[in-house]
């Protein structure tokens, strides 16, 4: 019997996993519409959350009827946010021990988020992890289907050299765990977003990464 372990990379969400962000980003777009000339409120964006900033203000819009420049807009709402998270954002307990944890066993990292790459460059300088700790990162533009389709961890498995089977998927989403299971990688799912029920199909179920989590890491 090969002893050997199979497990050989971790492919990280950012929000809801390294992270909360995602008031930050709404309370943005919600200005921009403001500036625009349009009132939406945070229940807007419910539903599109997790699927991309493309998605996350173009979906607000289109419902409103609200006349909308993606890349412009985008730009805009990205400006405010970086306004609104200066000095504000923190890792959430247990992430930089367990990055560390993993580093320590000779893992791959990769982030894999549905969000832009100059939102994941900002958020991962505000709370302090270096964009050098992963050795790869896929944010949402790099791929067409988004979750809960697999290729955002199909590629980011891709970049590490290692086959999805042999990666843990981290993720907070109900979207993201089925796209996780999809790829053919192990989940572990969080529940900062979500409660323990609607996250099921993951392997492994846990309130954070600081929690103690058996087999996580062995297999």
């Amino acid at each position: 019997m090969d002893h050997r372990q199979r497990l050989k990379a971790v492919l990280f969400d950012m929000d809801g996993v390294l992270l909360d962000s995602e008031a930050y980003i709404c309370q943005a777009g919600i200005e921009m519409f403001r500036e625009k000339g349009y009132t939406v409120d945070a229940e807007d964006f419910v539903e599109f959350t997790g699927m991309g900033e493309n998605r996350y203000l173009g979906g607000v819009a289109e419902k409103n009827r609200i006349p909308f420049e993606l890349e412009r807009d985008k730009a805009r709402t990205y400006q405010i946010y970086a306004g609104l998270v200066a000095g504000k954002l923190a890792p959430f307990e247990g992430v930089i021990p367990f990055i560390d944890t993993c580093l320590g066993r000779g893992l791959k990292l990769a982030v894999a988020s549905s969000a832009d790459r100059v939102k994941i460059s900002v958020n991962l300088a505000e709370i302090g992890i270096p964009e050098s700790t992963f050795h790869a990162i896929v944010s949402g533009l790099d791929i067409v289907h988004k979750k809960p389709a697999p290729d955002i961890f199909l590629k980011a498995a891709h970049m590490l050299g290692v086959n999805p089977p042999e990666c843990l998927v981290i993720e907070d989403a109900i979207s993201g765990v089925a796209a996780g299971k999809a790829a053919g990688a192990r989940v572990l799912a969080l529940t900062t977003s979500f409660p323990a029920a609607a996250l099921s199909e993951a392997d492994w179920i846990a309130q954070g990464l600081g929690d103690t989590i058996p087999g996580v890491l062995d297999w």
